[in-house]
């Protein structure tokens, strides 16, 4: 089998990912993971639902960031991704080795709330239907899903994007583009959103009210589309 394109960056991916622009807008190295973690708070908050029963499940987790943050908010977290050498770095953890893009190594039916950050970008475009229906597998009916892309409007994302190494094979998705993937697979759309308007100086002395009345307009560095699972969802 061949190795996982991640295991080639996983010693060096934080120096990987630096950018002039990225770096200028984000400011500190965790500003994006911790943007995240507000947005899905912010998420379960608006909608008057319970974390703390939860499990939750990060696909394509990396090193852990985003289950680091959350991991106070939900009863169990748990981690997946292709690299075990990006899994070394996060012991804190359940993490597991997914070496197929077919097949979360969890079973089914066992996870309340499931994220995928950046990923559906790695995955090739034939097998983003299969991966959400594998997500919704390991997913309880009703359960929650967010996917958080890199948003292709965006033209400084797309400059920061061509020139990050551990992007070379990216294949961007419009926000329309993944709902329409989370659909076919028995997914509800419910909400969605783009953030990253702002870098961190900004958003810092503004708080997130200005960024959510701009969540419509398709100008932010990201977006995240929530979902969820059908009873006919694949299961």
């Amino acid at each position: 089998m061949n190795r996982p394109e991640f295991d080639n960056y996983a010693s060096s991916y934080e120096e990987l990912l630096k950018d002039p622009v990225r770096d200028r807008f984000g400011g500190s190295p965790d500003f994006f993971h911790l943007r995240k973690r507000d947005l899905i708070r912010s998420y379960f908050r608006h909608r008057n639902l319970k974390t703390d029963s939860m499990r939750y499940l990060d696909v394509g987790c990396g090193k852990g960031e985003l289950l680091a943050l959350l991991s106070e908010n939900f009863a169990s977290v748990a981690g997946c991704d292709p690299s075990a050498g990006m899994l070394s770095g996060a012991n804190n953890f359940e993490m597991r080795v997914q070496s197929n893009v077919r097949r979360i190594p969890y079973d089914s039916n066992g996870f309340d709330f499931v994220t995928a950050v950046c990923v559906y970008h790695h995955v090739p475009v034939a097998e983003r239907t299969a991966l959400s229906c594998e997500i919704g597998r390991v997913m309880k009916t009703g359960g929650v899903l967010v996917i958080i892309e890199h948003n292709p409007y965006n033209p400084i994302t797309r400059l920061v994007v061509g020139r990050t190494p551990v992007d070379s094979n990216a294949i961007l998705l419009t926000r329309s583009e993944t709902s329409r993937i989370l659909e076919s697979a028995g997914f509800s759309v419910v909400e969605w959103r783009y953030f990253l308007y702002f870098p961190e100086f900004i958003y810092r002395s503004t708080g997130d009210g200005l960024e959510k009345g701009l969540g419509w307009l398709a100008l932010g560095g990201q977006y995240a589309v929530f979902a969820t699972k059908n009873d006919a969802s694949t299961s």
